[in-house]
């Protein structure tokens, strides 16, 4: 987050909205802590990710989008984890 150029209280509100948009893509009901944890967790997940190929997103733009991605991310893995168990 640090390297986003964010703050917690960003990366909180920030992270609940790029959670809501994931699980409305997703159709999933997690509710509002989760949204926030997955849009918070997809964000480093997805910033990752990215970066293995070259691309760094910042700001508070490339952070909701990072954890946009992540988050749907992390809910596609959580479902397919909930099939094979």
């Amino acid at each position: 987050m640090e390297n986003a150029g964010i703050g917690w209280i960003a990366a909180i509100i920030i992270g609940g909205i790029a959670g809501w948009l994931a699980e409305l893509l997703m159709k999933s009901n997690m509710g509002v802590l989760m949204n926030i944890i997955l849009g918070i967790v997809g964000a480093i997940v997805a910033n990752f990710i990215l970066s293995l190929f070259g691309v760094a997103l910042g700001g508070w733009l490339g952070y909701l989008i990072a954890g946009f991605i992540g988050a749907c991310i992390l809910i596609a893995v959580a479902r397919m984890v909930r099939r094979t168990a």
